[in-house]
């Protein structure tokens, strides 16, 4: 007898049709439930909302909650991109703190073209702070102006937020031309064409805080034109 479609073994392995696993073995792995149910709360969903978006089945996902079923690392990848979270968290674990201070004589100065930085934040965070010199155009070396750091318009996802501690700076953004004195900030959408240049002969001195999903200060917006392809 030929089995019916949904008979077969190969069907066992379905998620939303196999039998709920043995208790004792459903132990041995790290339960989600208590984070799936805190992730979906937090997040303001229903469970058919949150079944909706994973692609699950509201009775499925029920049973994660519910600690009655494990998923698996498919399914735990596509449960921490509808929460817009890690597997990491999913599974209870707990990253080691970040030192909120950094201090003076922290990671020391780099280099870009002429261009000076230095870290104002911790790092591996969604949010990077920076200190800066924009040097004048006049003392950039010869390389860096073949290669038109000074013109090179910038575009990309992100914000971008600066504050000038000494001189003064040009801002460029659209169509726009800004000039910045000590104490000025600015805050934009970086997906602004957007050019920064000291504006007077002693460079520029600003605190730079941007969003890029990033955090080697070589790839920064504002580093040479080698380190950071448009």
């Amino acid at each position: 007898m030929t089995p019916a479609p949904g008979d077969g073994p190969a069907d066992a392995a379905d998620p939303e049709t196999a039998p709920d696993p043995d208790p004792s073995d459903a132990a041995e792995l790290p339960t989600v439930a208590p984070q799936l149910r805190d992730l979906r709360r937090r997040a303001g969903l229903t469970l058919e909302a949150a079944a909706a978006r994973a692609r699950l089945s509201p009775a499925h996902l029920s049973r994660l909650e519910t600690g009655r079923r494990q998923p698996s690392l498919p399914l735990l990848l596509g449960l921490a991109r509808t929460y817009g979270t890690t597997v990491s968290e999913l599974l209870g674990e707990t990253p080691a703190t970040a030192d909120p201070i950094v201090r003076a004589g922290g990671p020391g100065a780099r280099e870009a073209d002429g261009w000076t930085y230095w870290q104002a934040g911790g790092s591996g965070r969604g949010m990077q702070a920076l200190r800066v010199h924009v040097p004048a155009p006049a003392a950039v070396g010869r390389g860096a102006r073949e290669r038109g750091q000074g013109e090179l318009v910038r575009v990309h996802p992100g914000e971008e937020w600066l504050y000038v501690l000494g001189g003064r700076l040009r801002l460029h953004l659209g169509e726009s031309e800004h000039l910045l004195e000590p104490g000025d900030s600015a805050h934009f959408d970086s997906l602004t064409p957007h050019r920064i240049a000291a504006a007077t002969a002693d460079g520029t001195d600003l605190l730079f805080v941007h969003t890029l999903l990033q955090s080697s200060l070589a790839g920064l917006c504002l580093g040479g034109a080698e380190h950071h392809p448009r």
